[in-house]
């Protein structure tokens, strides 16, 4: 680095594909950038690449996305090279592979580390919960709800002075009904085959078991006719279990019920194509953005009880909480939920937007996030 740089900020991260932790990278990257620091990335790569060098930070390429002992070692030298040659201050790390290289660099060359521990971790076999520690081993440890506050404290055992709790934030000029035209609705209508005059549900998380497709289906078939029209999003990874909905669909005689058209581009218009938006989580969500994010678009949420749409989802003011991996219940709440008067959801889905913007925003979330950097900034 000349004297005439500024310092950088180095996020670290397996790969730069889609879901949450990869968008918050962009976001604190773009952050990063306007506030005159000088922004990196490095991961294995992927299709966020070029969207995260058109907001003006640099990504380099490592294989971050291995997990052997000796990969963890190599990746640490050359992180701590790159810090060298960048004059990094603050590594930043967003994963547990990623992180044990970026704290190993950063005792070698002195820079500051911070982590954001983004998800629960399970701890299935022996040294599981070691390995899961090195995300609340940062001199700051980001949690992004209270539910994740609380388990790294009770885990870990971390000083609660080094932990920062900044919640997931909605971008409320892309997420705003009013920002979006009609033609880009009826442009998904029309892509996805979808029925006229019929009530829709939307599902948007990856196609994974955890996610809890195949709940609702089954509560989806407890339903009398006339059914209301469920969208399924999300990429289908691998496919195997994406198959195994597709053909429990055809045992529940769903298939005139269920759309399944994959990875969306255009989240805010598929919102506003539903009258209901879900959380189906088997799993307790470390903070569950698709929810803020339906909330953001006017949309009432159902959302599986546990983890951090406890949070988000006030019961009977913003939406509704029903007890996870349990199809009946999720049957009933929907049959109420879509039994209420238009007015009564709509009111409904303003209160949630209002909540949103007052405390879920990605620029609140980008100013909290800088000012832990300034923390360690000489």
């Amino acid at each position: 680095m000349t004297a005439a740089q500024p310092p950088a900020i180095l996020q670290i991260l397996p790969a730069l594909n889609t879901g949450g932790v990869e968008r918050g990278t962009l976001e604190i990257a773009d952050a990063v950038a306007q506030a005159g620091l000088r922004a990196i990335v490095a991961s294995a790569g992927g299709r966020l690449v070029p969207a995260l060098e058109a907001l003006g930070a640099r990504h380099v390429t490592l294989p971050l996305n291995t997990k052997s002992p000796l990969a963890l070692w190599r990746n640490a030298r050359a992180l701590r090279r790159l810090v060298q040659a960048e004059g990094i201050r603050i590594i930043h790390a967003r994963s547990r592979a990623p992180a044990w290289s970026g704290l190993w660099a950063a005792r070698a060359s002195g820079a500051r580390f911070v982590t954001t521990y983004h998800g629960t971790y399970n701890e299935n076999f022996p040294g599981k919960r070691r390995y899961n520690a090195v995300m609340a081993r940062g001199e700051r440890v980001i949690a992004i709800s209270r539910f994740i506050a609380g388990l790294i404290a009770e885990r870990h055992g971390t000083d609660p002075s080094r932990i920062r709790m900044i919640p997931r934030g909605v971008d409320t000029a892309v997420f705003d009904p009013a920002a979006v035209a009609p033609a880009r609705v009826a442009s998904l209508r029309e892509g996805w085959g979808m029925p006229q005059g019929r009530q829709v549900l939307l599902l948007p998380a990856r196609i994974s078991r955890w996610k809890g497709q195949g709940v609702l289906l089954e509560a989806l078939a407890r339903l009398p006719g006339p059914r209301p029209f469920v969208l399924m999003l999300g990429d289908a990874g691998r496919g195997a279990y994406a198959a195994e909905l597709r053909q429990r669909v055809a045992q529940l005689g769903l298939e005139r019920d269920v759309a399944m058209p994959g990875h969306c581009d255009d989240l805010p218009a598929a919102f506003l194509l539903a009258d209901l938006a879900l959380h189906c989580s088997t799993d307790a969500e470390a903070f569950g953005r698709s929810v803020i994010e339906a909330q953001a678009m006017a949309r009432p949420v159902i959302a599986a009880d546990l983890g951090g749409p406890r949070e988000t989802v006030a019961e009977g003011e913003t939406g509704w909480r029903v007890p996870p991996g349990d199809p009946d219940a999720l049957a009933a709440a929907i049959a109420r939920a879509l039994s209420l008067p238009e007015a009564e959801r709509t009111a409904m889905g303003a209160r949630a937007q209002a909540a949103v913007r007052a405390g879920y925003t990605k620029a609140a979330m980008q100013q909290a996030t800088l000012r832990v950097y300034r923390e360690l900034l000489p």
